[in-house]
């Protein structure tokens, strides 16, 4: 739906230069007809931005910082943070509706846009220009688990680091792929399991608190810029394919004139020519491995939806039930909401 209504928009037979301008300043009376520049409930309240963390929410919101203070010179008008320690304390601020835009994962995004009244409007781009990350599972280079055969071969003795459940690559992709794929489930199949940040858990591993953790390839790279020792001393066993990156999403309820300002900000940030562009470049190179964004809809999500639907099933087929009924009762369940959830990517 963001795709469209943004193509729309700059359909108008405007000129495309006049068009981006009018966007960027939020001008919509260049169209036909005028819009009220209002703010994002019609009131001059501030933008809430929702950053989900990486690493801890203190670290999260200082890298977000400098661009957020663009964006809040560009429009005119105040934005706020909305900084959380846990994916679960951002998708409880979204779904009361204290956030109007936000940096979300997959699995987040995906509640948030089937639950919670959000549509993605842009997809991260790495520096390198991919739209993807990478899950890993990873050990001291001294462990004596080299490869994922070693870990698989021995239910019961190690000791494991994950992030919350709402966490794609450090939870629902190293389930989707490794554990539930074998009838396992890495909270039953570990001595102990800990749940934390990524980094955190990096550390956890480093320090031999734990044996293995999950984590992924910007968590890697944060990792190796702020304890460049420590991660000396890291090894990954296992890599999953090529996830797609965070994404943007945007309340309903902001209406059409900020919702125009804040795409065009977002989506432009980074482009520009000469030392304007370094200096927003340099902005987004502090955000892990972010090189800007693209324009993008809600269907963008539907590789989560498949890897959550994969993961349920598997851990239906492989659970005990106290009757076949009940065990067909939950596979029904899984997959009317593999239905509806496709449905609502499709028509947002």
């Amino acid at each position: 739906m963001a795709r469209r209504w943004w193509q729309s928009w700059l359909g108008r037979r405007i000129p495309p230069q006049v068009a981006l301008k009018c966007l960027l300043l939020g001008a919509a009376v260049c169209a036909a007809g005028s819009v009220r520049a209002a703010g994002p409930t019609d009131s001059m309240a501030p933008i809430r931005f929702g950053i989900l963390p990486i690493g801890s929410a203190a670290e999260s919101l200082e890298q977000w910082r400098p661009l957020l203070d663009d964006l809040r010179r560009q429009l005119g008008h105040p934005v706020t943070t909305v900084s959380v320690g846990s994916y679960a304390s951002l998708s409880d601020a979204i779904g009361a509706q204290r956030v109007d835009v936000a940096f979300l994962s997959g699995k987040l995004a995906v509640e948030a846009v089937t639950h919670q009244h959000m549509q993605v409007f842009a997809q991260f781009v790495r520096s390198d220009g991919a739209r993807g990350n990478v899950a890993m599972l990873v050990v001291r280079a001294d462990s004596p688990i080299h490869t994922l055969a070693d870990l698989l071969a021995a239910p019961g003795r190690w000791n494991y680091a994950r992030s919350e459940q709402l966490s794609v690559t450090g939870y629902t992709a190293p389930e989707a792929y490794v554990f539930a794929p074998r009838g396992l489930n890495s909270d039953t199949f570990f001595n102990t399991v800990k749940v934390g940040d990524h980094q955190g858990n990096l550390l956890a591993v480093v320090n031999r608190e734990v044996d293995v953790a999950s984590s992924n390839n910007p968590d890697m790279d944060l990792f190796r810029r702020n304890f460049p020792r420590e991660a000396a001393q890291l090894r990954v066993i296992w890599r999953s394919r090529l996830i797609p990156s965070g994404v943007l999403v945007l309340r309903d309820g902001i209406s059409a004139a900020w919702r125009a300002r804040l795409t065009a900000f977002l989506l432009a940030y980074g482009s520009a020519p000469g030392a304007a562009g370094e200096r927003e470049r340099a902005q987004l190179a502090r955000i892990p491995d972010l090189g800007g964004f693209a324009a993008e809809t809600s269907q963008v999500l539907q590789p989560f939806v498949d890897m959550q639907h994969a993961l349920l099933r598997a851990q239906a087929e492989h659970s005990q039930w106290v009757s076949p009924q009940a065990r067909q009762t939950r596979l029904a369940q899984i997959e009317a909401d593999y239905q509806r959830n496709t449905r609502m990517l499709n028509q947002r």
